[in-house]
């Protein structure tokens, strides 16, 4: 499979999805990767079945202000000041990039910058949609080492992390942010091709096609009835009757009713606009909107036990929830 001008649309919107309510504006990194593959190229789409076991696979993203994002584009150059640093530190070249993280802004950031620097993008992800810190990765979990890692702008200013956990990492990056005005661009937890098929959110980039061309049902569709603190929504139409309250943070968290939780994180929840049909995100909340609320599943492994103490509820503060039903899972 190639991204290409055709099908960039489809994986955005499902990038968007897999936000989750948060994750940067797509909007602004699909306009980014619309004009790199113009100018470049589609972009090919790897499997980790196909990569040279040597070779190295650089994730890539940004960390930062989504606000900051929404005001300052960027430039066209961070991908090859990560790629020339990572070769430098890890001696050896970088053959693939993946998307540190497929959800909201960095799955499209992810095809702009592989088409700007000519490698193939890797059908994989660290989180198979978004998290808010970078150490919630699935190669956290599996034990790759978070460091060297490199964090840069687009004028090439450029500062290397080593010898840190991951928990350490975010600290330290986060710390950065004030130097370099709110946002970078980030690679971390770099893999040798024989690492991805086991340390990572495999066919990440075919699922965000997926999602953007055919959704799920919602679990219940109305109006926004309440939007301070937690988000509580109306149902309307055959959803008459039903209030669900949805809780959120810079993610959304949990959607519960009658005190039963029928969707929470690792898993993803979207709000779409019933009218645009385009997705919202946690800041656009607001009384009256009419949305549709969805439910993704996330990978696997984050509902193991150690993928729920690094990414589930009680990560994000949300203690004694129990686990929600589970539908079949149609992604």
């Amino acid at each position: 499979m190639d991204v290409d001008t055709g099908l960039l649309p489809a994986f955005a919107r499902g990038c968007a999805v897999l936000g989750s309510g948060g994750g940067g504006p797509v909007a602004i990194a699909r306009a980014a990767a619309l004009q790199a593959l113009a100018d470049h190229g589609p972009v090919r789409v790897v499997q980790a079945a196909e990569l040279d076991p040597s070779m190295l696979v650089m994730p890539i993203g940004t960390a930062g202000s989504t606000a900051v994002m929404a005001e300052r584009v960027g430039g066209v150059n961070e991908a090859a000041y990560l790629r020339d640093k990572i070769e430098e530190l890890y001696g050896a070249r970088v053959g693939a990039v993946m998307a540190s993280e497929i959800g909201g802004a960095n799955g499209c950031l992810a095809v702009a910058w592989a088409a700007r620097i000519g490698l193939p993008l890797v059908d994989a992800d660290g989180m198979s949609r978004a998290f808010p810190r970078m150490d919630q990765t699935v190669m956290q979990l599996r034990g790759i080492a978070p460091t060297p890692a490199v964090v840069c702008d687009e004028r090439g200013r450029t500062l290397v992390i080593d010898h840190v956990t991951g928990a350490w990492l975010e600290r330290l990056v986060r710390a950065s942010l004030e130097a370099f005005g709110g946002q970078v661009a980030t690679s971390e937890y770099v893999l040798r091709g024989d690492q991805v098929a086991g340390a990572t959110a495999l066919g990440s980039v075919t699922r965000a096609v997926r999602l953007g061309t055919s959704l799920p049902e919602p679990l219940v569709t109305g109006k926004v009835a309440e939007a301070a603190g937690s988000i509580l929504i109306e149902g309307l139409g055959p959803d008459q009757g039903r209030l669900v309250r949805v809780e959120a943070g810079s993610e959304y968290l949990a959607v519960i009713e009658d005190g039963v939780p029928l969707a929470a994180v690792p898993d993803v929840i979207a709000l779409l606009d019933t009218r645009s049909g385009e997705v919202v995100q946690t800041d656009q909340v607001k009384y009256g909107l009419r949305v549709r609320v969805l439910r993704v599943p996330c990978d696997p492994v984050w509902h193991t036990p150690e993928g729920l103490r690094l990414a589930g509820p009680s990560a994000f503060g949300l203690t004694g929830l129990p686990a929600p039903a589970r539908p079949g899972d149609a992604s």
